[in-house]
Formats: structure tokens, C-alpha cells, sequence
């Protein structure tokens, strides 16, 4: 008996001194580590135990594919989505992003798990209390906030998973933004990676279909670098100059906020205040006497560019992340000459701690194959597809991920062929064809590039906000991609044969020819619309 006493009380030590290591930020990297690390894998298993035994038995001995059998698969879905969101408020840390990763992959995963993340990951993340700011503040330039500013509002303005933002003003007068890690991420992003990898290998080993080991794989490579804010400093300024000398025509409508240098520091991000709307606020938009169309049009042509020309790109494009505001001191002249007042928008690009780089031969077949997409070159597609890894066989499926359409629909020459409507049937359709196909579309996001899955992630960002701002996918959208990306490859002809003439008249009369099928097909989409807004009979 006084043996098992004294297991309980080694133990209750033991436990205690876990709670102490862990919550402490003297303790070292591998007892806190060795703290947090059971805790955690025993709630990921738990979770990841009990979403399989649901799957396994709920819908036992119901005729799959009937009206029962989708209902229960429903509530399975439902559930799960709920388990593995309380297990990603638990953990929080990484846990929070990956629930925001999650949230952002359309068609890809089951609806309920969709919206259940996206309805909470960017909207409830954890708080660090303003104790914890201090101490960050003090570790890392040696004061506290409040002898470094000559304001600094202790209530943040709002908190994701990484870190979270106080207004401040300087002691020159400039009001800031000032971005404050949270506390424990150093710590327990190491682990949290290693139990999240854990599970999910554990889950594909017992059922081979479910194999999302990329996504952890992109997890570890990027979570480093999105907690290096000097990093993120660094590709702010990067991205606005590369529109300055790559994409002149757009550049004043592009905007990244000013970077405090002299108070920034790989924890700590003090960058200039900016006030506008969030990109999907449209009431917001309307008020500042801008239209979401415009917004809509501008947030397409900005990453087309990005994606396209400059092969360095923002991939966490999410609605709390970008911002608008009326350009400053612009209007669009012809409104101006009418006696109207009608405002160019300027888009803000916020959180640039996640890009990715594009290698030239990567950029040139993904804008190849967007250009085959939108002209329904079905041997553009297949060609480049197969060049992206997607192979002879899941070029198809490919090419759906990307459009949201079905094949069918992506090879019809139709001018509105891509378009998305925001009808519960298109959703529908799209969600039998992900079921239906789960395991081809599994094997083929393990087959892509890492950068093209980031680039999927991109993708369904913008359709995303997109869908908020227009509700659906604006034909004006798929036109933008098709110009910037045929012009992406016209560049890289150019480039690639120099100074021969043949060649350069040659992609002269291809460029001219380009410009005339966006003519025509922009005279398409007009009257389409305009027969569309006529009433029906």
C-alpha cells in the first residue's frame, strides 16, 4: 500500500512539476518539452481514437450511399469537425493554424470541417494577457511597452494564432500597429508538430485513403519562418517593391504597411496603423464609395501578378489579412468628368509571414496551365498538369481542383465556362465529386509540388473572398488571369530567345492576337450580362 502511495505521490510531483516547466519561461527546452509532450499526445490520441470509431461504426450496417447512410455521414462529419475544433482551442499554438489551414480547403475535406474551421479559427484565438506582452517586450528590447511608446493600449485589437495586435503611438507622434507573439509558441511548436505528425501517420496507417502527411510536412516547414517576424518585415518590403518594378501599372493600388525596424525584432513587429476595411466587409467598402466588383477585380489582378510575374507570393491571403481603402487623392477620371464621384480602391496586404517562391521552370508551367484553363486548351492542360506531377491519369481531377468545375465544363468554349455560381447546386455537385473521389484526390495532392499545394491553399482563399465580395466567381476574374498569365509566358519567350528577330515578331503577332481574344471575349462577357439582367419572359 505505502508503495502505491508513493507512485501517487511521485506522480503528483511529478505532474506538478510538468504544470511548473511548462508554464514557465526559465524552465529548459527539454523539460518543457517532457512536460507538455504526454498531456498532448494523450488528447490527440483521444481525438484521433474516437473520430475513427465514429467513422467505423456509426453508419455499421447502413446501405451506403442511401438517404440514411448520408444523413448519419452527416452528423459523423458534424461531430468530428466539432472534436478536432476543441482539440485546436486546447493545444492552441500551431494547432490553431493548422485548424486554419484546414478551414481554407474547399471541396478538398468534407464541408462540415470547412465551415466549422472557418466559422472559428480566425474569429476566437487565444489571448495573451497583457503580463505576457510585457514580459516579450522586455526580453526582446530590453523595456517594457509602456516606457517605448508614448501610448500603448493594453487591450489588443486582435488576436490570431501566431500573435496578436495592440494599437500604440510613438514618441514622435505616429500612430503603429505592433504585433506581439504569443508567449508559448517557441515552446510548443516543436511538440506540437511531432504529435500532430504522430496521429496523422498513425490514422493513415490504419486507413490508407486518409493520408494528409503533406499537410504536416508543410506545417514543419513553415511555422519557423511565420514566427520570425523580421522575416515577415523582410517580405513585406520585398512583395511592394516587386510591384513597383515588376508591376508598375498596379503598383500605387498596392499597399504594405510601413515597418518600424528600430522596434521590430524577430518576436516583436511594429509597423504603421492603417484604417480600412477588411476586404470582405462590403458594407465597409460601400461606405468608403468603393464597389466590390472593383475590389473583387483588384485582389484577382494583384496575386495574378504574384503568382504569375513575380514567382514570390503571399499564401496566407485570408479576409483578415488583406484590408481596403479608397486610393488616396484618386478618382476614376470619367466619373469625375460626369459630375460623379467614384472611388479607385488601394489594397492592403497584411501577415507576410508565409510566401513562397516559385523556381522559373514551376511558374512558367503553372501560368501555362491557368492560360489553358481559362482559353479551354485541353492540350495546354494536360501538358503542363503533367508537368506540375499531376501525371497522365489525375490531370483531369487536376484541373477541377483548381476551377471547382467539372471536366466537362472546363473544356467548353463557352466565355463563362469557369464560372462558379454560389447556387447550393454547384455546391452539391462539387462536395459528390470530392466524396466520390476522395482516395484519386488524396494520391494527387501527395504527388504535387509543396508550392503548388500552397498555391491550391491561395486559390481557395480568393475564391473564398471572392464569393463574400460578388457571390460567386466574376467573369472579369478569370479574364484578368488569363491576360497576366499568357503575358507571363510571352515574357519568358522573350526571354528565352533573345535578340532573334524571327522569334521577337513572332511573339509580337501572338501578344496582338492575345489582346484581340480578350477583346472579344470581354465583349462576350458584356453582352452575357447584359442579357442575363434583361427580364425573363
Amino acid at each position: 500500500m505505502w508503495r502505491a502511495g508513493l507512485k501517487l505521490g511521485v506522480l503528483g510531483l511529478g505532474g506538478a512539476a510538468a504544470a511548473a516547466a511548462a508554464s514557465s519561461e526559465d524552465a529548459p527546452m527539454p523539460l518543457k518539452i517532457c512536460a507538455l509532450l504526454p498531456l498532448r499526445l494523450l488528447r490527440d490520441s483521444f481525438t484521433a481514437a474516437s473520430i475513427a470509431f465514429d467513422y467505423q461504426y456509426s453508419c455499421w450496417g447502413v446501405e451506403q450511399g442511401s438517404d440514411e447512410w448520408s444523413r448519419i455521414r452527416h452528423e459523423v462529419h458534424l461531430r468530428s469537425a466539432y472534436r478536432l475544433q476543441d482539440l485546436c482551442f486546447r493545444n492552441g499554438g500551431i494547432y490553431i493554424k493548422l485548424g486554419q489551414h484546414l478551414g481554407q480547403l474547399d471541396y478538398v475535406i468534407p464541408e462540415e470541417y470547412v465551415q466549422t474551421m472557418r466559422d472559428s479559427m480566425l474569429k476566437q484565438c487565444p489571448v495573451s494577457s497583457y503580463d505576457q506582452v510585457r514580459r516579450v517586450f522586455i526580453r526582446e528590447l530590453g523595456q517594457p511597452p509602456e516606457n517605448l511608446f508614448a501610448e500603448f493600449n493594453p487591450v489588443p485589437l486582435a488576436s490570431a494564432s501566431v500573435a496578436q495586435v495592440h494599437a500604440a503611438k510613438t514618441h514622435d507622434g505616429h500612430k503603429v500597429a505592433v504585433k506581439v507573439q504569443h508567449t508559448h509558441l517557441t515552446d510548443t511548436a516543436v511538440v506540437d508538430i511531432a504529435t500532430v505528425g504522430f496521429i496523422v501517420s498513425f490514422l493513415h496507417h490504419c486507413f490508407p485513403s486518409f493520408d494528409y502527411r503533406w499537410l504536416v510536412e508543410e506545417v514543419r516547414e513553415n511555422s519557423p519562418k511565420e514566427l520570425d517576424f523580421l522575416l515577415e518585415a523582410r517580405n513585406n518590403e520585398r512583395c511592394v517593391d516587386n510591384f513597383r518594378r515588376r508591376s508598375p501599372h498596379i503598383a500605387e493600388s498596392i499597399y504594405a504597411p510601413k515597418i518600424y525596424w528600430n522596434l521590430s525584432t524577430p518576436r516583436l513587429l511594429t509597423m504603421e496603423f492603417i484604417d480600412a476595411a477588411e476586404v470582405t466587409d462590403v458594407k465597409a467598402i460601400r461606405r468608403h464609395g468603393l464597389r466590390p466588383h472593383d475590389v473583387s477585380k483588384l485582389v484577382s489582378e494583384a496575386f495574378a501578378e504574384m503568382i504569375f510575374k513575380h514567382g514570390f507570393v503571399h499564401c496566407d491571403p485570408h479576409a483578415a489579412n488583406l484590408m481596403v481603402r479608397p486610393l488616396p487623392n484618386r478618382t476614376s477620371w470619367w466619373y469625375s468628368f460626369l459630375g460623379r464621384r467614384r472611388r479607385k480602391p488601394q489594397l492592403i496586404l497584411l501577415d507576410h509571414g508565409l510566401y513562397r517562391e516559385l523556381d522559373f521552370d514551376t511558374r512558367i508551367s503553372y501560368a501555362s496551365l491557368w492560360k489553358g484553363l481559362v482559353f479551354a486548351d485541353e492540350k495546354s492542360i494536360r501538358e503542363n498538369s503533367i508537368k506540375l506531377g499531376a501525371g497522365e491519369d489525375l490531370y483531369v481531377l487536376f484541373a477541377g481542383v483548381l476551377t471547382m468545375r467539372p471536366w466537362k465544363r472546363v473544356i467548353d468554349p463557352s466565355v463563362d465556362h469557369l464560372a462558379l455560381c454560389a447556387s447550393p447546386n454547384d455546391r452539391s455537385e462539387l462536395q459528390m465529386y470530392a466524396a466520390q473521389y476522395f482516395p484519386q484526390l488524396t494520391e494527387l495532392l501527395s504527388r504535387l509540388p509543396r508550392v503548388i499545394l500552397l498555391m491550391l491553399k491561395t486559390n481557395d482563399c480568393l475564391r473564398a473572398i471572392n464569393h463574400d465580395l460578388v457571390e460567386g466567381s466574376p467573369l472579369e476574374s478569370f479574364l484578368i488571369i488569363g491576360r497576366v498569365s499568357s503575358e507571363a509566358v510571352l515574357d519568358a519567350k522573350r526571354m528565352m530567345n533573345g535578340t532573334n528577330i524571327y522569334s521577337r515578331i513572332s511573339i509580337s503577332i501572338e501578344h496582338l492576337l492575345l489582346k484581340a481574344r480578350l477583346l472579344t471575349m470581354k465583349l462576350a462577357i458584356w453582352l452575357l450580362l447584359l442579357r442575363n439582367s434583361l427580364p425573363t419572359q
